[in-house]
């Protein structure tokens, strides 16, 4: 009788065994590898959610009036610093209209106040526009154009009366109130609101999302200014991944010049 050759059961085991055995360490090499790719990407994506969070508060608070600036913790508050000149003229009595040096470029007037040195009064004269005080009513009106005999000048809704002057004859336009506040997980931007004498936390107006991971509270540490040194903000903040095994922390000093 002619001999059959083949396999053996036992040797077809030993085979599926052997695939099998390959296969799973195949599967986990894979898949290991995959969220190792995952988990790189996530990491990066939050270090570049951190830099444009942080840049985007540096910008925003290196345009703030110093002397404007005010912290609860967890939210922070400053008046935009709109446009810069020099006054020629400043009576010591009120006054309706400033004669100033042109702008470079004509400024927005709307909701804007003239702010004047600033320096011995309260931070909440600055928002309130107390009169006498450092900062003016409302802005009506900027005539731009200087001609010999007739200088540019910046109108106001209503006399005031500046309680100092500017060593170097400084005068710099001043918009509405913009805070950053925590919220639970989210960062909030407020802006549009009218300024008060005491801080709203928050604000009540609807904010823009600044982010969206927040864990932890985020403190804002703010160092007012002297006539000697800029005032400093110092801002820290943990953003967490979306499984919540990780977090990045994010701490940033931000300093703000001094305008006397």
């Amino acid at each position: 009788m002619p001999r059959q050759s083949g396999y053996t059961l036992i040797e077809l085991i030993m085979v599926i065994v052997l695939l099998s055995i390959v296969a799973t360490v195949s599967v986990r090499f894979v898949g290991l590898s995959t969220q190792g790719a995952l988990d790189t990407s996530a990491r990066q994506l939050r270090a570049l959610q951190s830099v444009v969070i942080s840049e985007q508060l540096t910008r925003d608070l290196r345009e703030a009036f110093p002397l404007s600036v005010r912290s609860t913790g967890s939210c922070i508050e400053w008046l935009p610093m709109e446009a810069g000149t020099n006054y020629l003229n400043l009576p010591a009595t009120e006054v309706s209209q400033i004669e100033i040096a042109e702008f470079a470029q004509p400024p927005v007037v709307s909701n804007r106040r003239v702010v004047i040195y600033g320096y011995g009064t309260t931070t909440g004269d600055i928002y309130t526009g107390a009169n006498p005080g450092p900062v003016s009513s409302l802005i009506s009106g900027v005539n731009n154009t200087a001609v010999p005999g007739s200088p540019a000048t910046i109108s106001l809704s209503a006399s005031h009366r500046f309680n100092s002057t500017s060593p170097a004859r400084r005068m710099f336009l001043v918009g509405e109130p913009v805070s950053i506040c925590q919220s639970g997980r989210f960062l909030y931007r407020y802006s549009g609101y009218a300024p008060t004498s005491t801080q709203p936390d928050p604000p009540p107006v609807t904010p823009e999302v600044l982010a969206a991971s927040v864990t932890g509270t985020v403190n804002f540490l703010f160092q007012p200014a002297t006539l000697q040194r800029a005032a400093v903000v110092q801002f820290t903040f943990d953003l967490i991944s979306a499984d919540g095994s990780e977090i990045t922390t994010v701490s940033q000093e931000v300093q703000i010049r001094n305008v006397p």
